[in-house]
């Protein structure tokens, strides 16, 4: 059976909307392929490229062979990947049995707890006493004090307690009379059924790991420990070229007289933006799917 036919106003309406968001993607994608088109062009059309050039001009990978052959820049690269990896996981992990247990009714002193996670919300500890805790108990110049703060968002925590309480009891009551304990009932039935929020929860902290580079900054002091994003404010927004300048040896004299910080720079910022638009992707598919998806019916 068809539908009922729109009226103009819906069309016209419906236009509206995929006009704005043609908009809205075309503001954000131009200076993402700017910065592309720039660290790619040729080093001697480097000063072609405009604030709108999409395209580059010539093709070279020499800020990219630069980039490749730092130590220093490599090195960051995986420790921000180490950051990202365990600190996501550890999120996940304690968001989830934090999230499990607050739900369970029979919790006691549940109201105790939840009062002091809306405290824990509002009333966020300051940077002085963080960083007391983090000196007393030996986490300075360590990539621990970055993966460890905040291993619970509070505001996260909330959202999939919400998802775990969704899920029907009958299940739960189910899996606990044919012997499963609390541990088999999270790992085999709330988890599964909570993957979208997860996977959602997962790109919101992998994010955030992977973009962090303030705390990294006070407790991180040793060069080879430094995650990419301090490497990049470093070299970016403090115009610090003596971070990367060092591999310029493998470069001829005409290469590197040739060379364009500028190109340098958006190539050293590409490498930064380029895992988070390789994982989204994958993660957006998970926005759209039930929390129920093949649960039962009540």
């Amino acid at each position: 059976m068809r539908g009922a036919p729109s009226s103009p106003r819906d069309r016209l309406y419906r236009a509206a909307i995929g006009v704005f968001l043609v908009l809205v993607s075309i503001v954000v994608l131009v200076p993402i392929l700017n910065l592309a088109a720039l660290s790619l062009s040729a080093p001697e059309r480097v000063p072609e490229v405009t604030g709108l050039t999409v395209l580059p001009k010539g093709f070279s990978l020499i800020n990219y062979r630069v980039l490749a052959a730092n130590p220093l820049f490599v090195r960051s690269i995986l420790n921000s990947v180490f950051v990202t990896v365990v600190g996501t996981a550890i999120n996940l992990l304690v968001s989830s049995m934090a999230a499990f247990a607050l739900t369970r009714p029979s919790l006691p002193g549940k109201r105790l707890f939840m009062v002091l996670v809306i405290v824990v919300m509002v009333l966020e500890p300051g940077l002085v006493p963080e960083y007391l805790v983090v000196k007393r108990i030996g986490l300075m110049n360590s990539l621990w004090a970055v993966i460890l703060y905040k291993a619970v968002n509070v505001y996260y925590l909330i959202i999939l307690m919400r998802f775990f309480e969704e899920v029907p009891q009958s299940l739960v009551e189910a899996a606990v009379v044919d012997g499963a304990g609390y541990g088999t009932v999270l790992r085999r039935i709330m988890l599964p059924l909570a993957t979208p929020a997860l996977a959602t929860l997962g790109l919101f902290y992998g994010v955030y790991h992977w973009n962090e580079y303030f705390r990294a900054s006070i407790y991180v002091s040793d060069p080879e420990k430094y995650p990419l994003q301090l490497i990049l404010r470093q070299f970016v927004v403090l115009d610090d070229t003596t971070t990367l300048i060092g591999s310029g040896a493998m470069l001829s004299y005409d290469e590197a007289a040739r060379m364009s910080y500028a190109a340098l720079k958006a190539s050293t910022i590409v490498v930064a933006m380029l895992p988070v638009l390789i994982v989204y992707p994958l993660i957006l598919k998970y926005y759209t799917k039930g929390v129920m998806e093949g649960g039962v019916k009540e």
